[in-house]
């Protein structure tokens, strides 16, 4: 936020003043949003829930490249001239949903400034979320790749209880969103339990002590490590 900007309202505030071109809907656990090379002509707000974002190579591999918690955005490519949606999003967990139509979203941009500051606020931490993901991918070690993962997906410094939850995902989404294998993301997620940065019982609970040992740049001692 700009230093000495007035706090927006409520983003559900603010899309509450959206006349006409919006549909609430409700999403079960699995259940797909939109696939990839669908018409795009809309775009999502996340009241509740969190949403999968798969793309599907010509050779059947797919890639997680983001999991959406509340207060996110989706489906925003189709206000650049995309036609075709690029990537296939999925309820992670049960969810509901705001539609909102091309041609709203367009005006709500030109006529209500607060609107505007909320979807530029957005696309704004999501470019910087791409960046440091690159970064991430290219610099660090699986074994901090993932405790980053786990704390972006805890939303550590947004969040106000100690320990946050994430919700229930599985290793394979964790090991594609990292870029590495199942066997892996086994490893070290044992071993950070093993050592209390976190508790795994299906849902994951992060302790503060993960992100004390990612700041130290310390990694786990006393293993053999499975190779890169």
């Amino acid at each position: 936020m700009i230093e000495n900007e007035r706090p927006l309202p409520d983003p559900n505030d603010i899309l509450a003043r959206f006349e006409g071109g919006t549909t609430e809907l409700r999403y079960r656990k699995d259940q797909m949003v939109f696939a990839q090379g669908d018409p795009a002509a809309c775009v999502f707000y996340i009241r509740a829930g969190s949403l999968k974002v798969a793309v599907t190579a010509p050779d059947g591999r797919e890639a997680v490249v983001a999991i959406l918690p509340p207060g996110q955005f989706c489906g925003e490519k189709c206000l650049t001239g995309h036609k075709l949606r690029f990537a296939t999003v999925t309820a992670l967990t049960a969810s509901a949903l705001l539609r909102i139509e091309k041609a709203s979203i367009v005006r709500a941009l030109h006529d209500d400034p607060e609107f505007s500051m909320l979807f530029i606020s957005f696309i704004m931490e999501s470019n910087i979320r791409v960046q440091e993901s690159l970064v991430d991918q290219l610099l660090n070690s699986t074994e901090k790749r993932l405790a980053r993962l786990l704390l972006l997906l805890a939303n550590y410094g947004k969040e106000e209880r100690l320990d946050p939850v994430i919700p229930k995902i599985n290793q394979e989404t964790l090991a594609a969103m990292i870029g590495t294998s199942r066997s892996h993301v086994n490893f070290f997620m044992n071993r950070f339990r093993q050592l209390g940065h976190i508790e795994y019982k299906g849902n994951i609970q992060v302790r503060r002590s993960l992100l004390d040992m990612l700041l130290r740049g310390s990694k786990l001692t006393g293993v053999v490590r499975p190779k890169e």
